[in-house]
């Protein structure tokens, strides 16, 4: 693919791409708040700054653009006509890091969901329903959580110590 525009063109191109607060991140986090989800965007102490954080609850949420994330990537790259060793590796990190902060959440017990911009785009409401599931399904763990502990010593006849006659 032949780029067709001037080397200073393109510069000003990138440098108008946005890091966070995308059309597709707004638009998820518009819709889930339309329906009623409260959340804190680009939480800094939570593993790679999730685009929405649910904090209470564990959910990470990522939208994630596909020529900076490497979607297709052995396909698309093949497309990169220029400077392709900075591309190459810049967008190789950009996945290699995705992956780490994948694992760093699920290991700190999080949930963890990743969508295409294109996606969103397309499929807005369905992206927004998973969102939802994975929202509920964590609220069912932390009230299954609750009940076995409160009901763990129930069927326990246990004093605090041996029964004693007093008086003998």
């Amino acid at each position: 693919m032949v780029d067709h525009l001037t080397p200073e063109q393109r510069r000003r191109c990138m440098q108008g791409n946005r890091s966070n607060g995308t059309q597709p991140e707004r638009m998820l986090a518009r819709e889930l708040w339309r329906r009623g989800y409260r959340y804190r965007k680009n939480v800094r102490t939570v593993p790679g700054s999730p685009d929405i954080c649910f904090k209470g609850r564990k959910v990470a949420v990522f939208v994630d653009g596909e020529f900076w994330h490497g979607r297709n990537w052995q396909q698309e790259r093949q497309r990169i006509k220029s400077n392709r060793d900075f591309w190459y590796s810049k967008i190789e990190r950009n996945m290699a890091r995705d992956h780490r902060v994948n694992l760093r959440l699920r290991m700190m017990g999080w949930t963890v969901l990743r969508f295409w911009e294109s996606e969103v785009r397309k499929h807005l409401s369905e992206c927004a329903d998973r969102v939802e599931e994975a929202l509920r399904e964590r609220q069912l763990q932390h009230l299954h959580r609750v009940y076995e502990y409160d009901t763990q010593f129930e069927s326990l006849d246990v004093a605090a110590e041996d029964e004693i006659e007093y008086g003998e």
